[in-house]
């Protein structure tokens, strides 16, 4: 059951209760005659959990609506027959003698006057499907379309976060912020959000992460050089530095220098309130392993080094989407303990959907990149360069990729629901399914950031 506690409180950390034993059936008073013996069986081997039942759940089918039909002319209408001449109708010589019943309390039962019985309204239209999509062959999951209302109460409140409260960004960069639709991107992530408070912990951290990635790393004043320093000191907007009294004052002024910083420590404020210290913990650590991944694609953009495919998926395990999937628990107002979550079986999971999630956003952004300045790595473009494939080539054994590694996250989660079936575990691999189904769906639908190349 989802925690009803409000968002700013910190739960205890809660470890899963063993089950309780069951009495035993009281035994018959009849008597009962013995049965003959039974020869022993040789039980089955076990049989291995498999990803069908799991993922049914995870998975409903969801069938993106088409082109309506064209709507058929309505049937001409029939007028009733009927059994007997109109008494009301002028003229008639049966105009004034009562149909039915009369007199007090036979009003009930008289047939003839009452109002047809009101038909329920019809059910709302479901909202309309975005535009765009799949990469063809790609292994992934409809969704059903984001609640509108979320979405919009969300957009309103991060652009109002973004501007007012961390200064994200100049009045140019406007349209870039509105075109990244983080509003469609969360709700759709985030199906069990309790309310839009929750959703609003995630939307700041995504916000916050894609800043310091464009002005850091990236073409709104990124480099390579000297990424590492200004890295280490964003991380202590998340991860806090303790220190003397004679320096810790040049450090709180240095957590409002640049927009990454003033967004990474604003949207940490508002998670920690939310979250317990081990989630508040994970994330850090996952955002550590964030920045490792950026230092790795750095060092080789400063050598012009074009990584072996291995060793580019190896960086893409730590420069990936990690931190968002993780904090499914705290935004679905829940926690995951951090026992559980430790598992090398969880671990496995959460690397695998990662991985997944972080190739689709390079099979999106796949032009984008080509299209942009410098010599930008992805996983296509490495394919290419290191397995001497044509572009289309090396673009389709990416899908590949991806597929094998979406088919072994949903298997690694099916595997750990059957060895770990607790509450709090199901619903974790479930948040997790869900944050990677509407990531892909994210990706597909936003044409203004993305556009699949001519391969087919």
């Amino acid at each position: 059951m989802p925690d009803s506690r409000p968002v700013g409180s910190s739960p205890p950390e809660r470890r899963p209760t063993p089950p309780t034993a069951l009495p035993d059936a009281l035994a018959p008073a009849l008597p009962v005659t013995p049965a003959p013996p039974v020869r022993p069986v040789t039980p089955a081997p076990p049989v291995r959990p498999t990803a069908s039942g799991f993922l049914a759940a995870l998975h409903p089918p969801v069938t993106l609506p088409g082109p309506p039909p064209p709507t058929p002319s309505p049937p001409a209408p029939v007028r009733a027959v009927r059994d007997a001449p109109d008494a009301a109708a002028a003229g008639s010589p049966l105009r004034g003698i009562p149909h039915g019943p009369t007199g007090l309390g036979t009003t009930s039962l008289s047939l003839a006057g009452r109002p047809a019985p009101r038909l329920p309204d019809p059910p709302s239209p479901a909202p309309a499907p975005a535009a765009g999509r799949a990469v063809p062959g790609l292994y992934h999951h409809p969704v059903p379309e984001p609640d509108p209302a979320r979405v919009e109460e969300v957009s309103r409140r991060i652009k109002r976060w973004a501007e007012d409260d961390v200064q994200l960004y100049p009045e140019e960069w406007e349209g870039q912020f509105d075109g990244f639709s983080v509003g469609r991107y969360m709700v759709g992530c985030h199906p069990d959000a309790p309310t839009v408070d929750h959703l609003m912990l995630a939307t700041r951290l995504m916000v916050a992460e894609n800043a310091l990635d464009d002005c850091y790393c990236e073409d709104h004043g990124g480099s390579p050089v000297g990424l590492g320093g200004r890295l280490l000191l964003a991380h202590t907007a998340l991860d806090p530095f303790h220190t003397t009294a004679q320096y810790a004052p040049a450090w709180r002024e240095s957590l409002t220098s640049d927009a990454p910083r003033r967004a990474y420590r604003s949207a940490m404020d508002h998670f920690v309130r939310a979250a317990s210290p081990s989630q508040a913990d994970r994330y850090r650590h996952d955002m550590a392993r964030l920045h490792m991944g950026y230092l790795a694609e750095a060092a080789w953009a400063q050598t012009g080094h074009v990584p072996e495919v291995w060793e580019y998926l190896a960086m893409r395990q730590f420069n990936n989407f990690r931190p968002c999937p993780t904090i499914t628990d705290t935004v679905g107002g829940y926690e995951l303990p951090a026992d559980l979550h430790a598992r090398p079986e969880t671990q496995r999971v959460i690397a695998l959907a990662g991985n997944a999630t972080t190739i689709v956003n390079d099979l999106y952004s796949y032009t984008k990149e080509l299209d942009g300045p410098g010599h930008h790595l992805n996983l296509p473009v490495v394919i290419a360069e290191r397995e001497g494939l044509s572009e289309r080539d090396a673009y389709l054994k990416a899908v590949e990729v991806h597929n094998e590694l979406q088919h072994a996250f949903e298997a690694a989660a099916a595997e750990l629901a059957a060895a770990c079936p607790l509450p709090p575990v199901l619903r974790f691999l479930k948040g997790v399914a869900a944050w990677v189904d509407g990531n892909h769906d994210w990706h597909r639908t936003n044409t203004y950031r993305y556009s699949l190349p001519d391969f087919w």
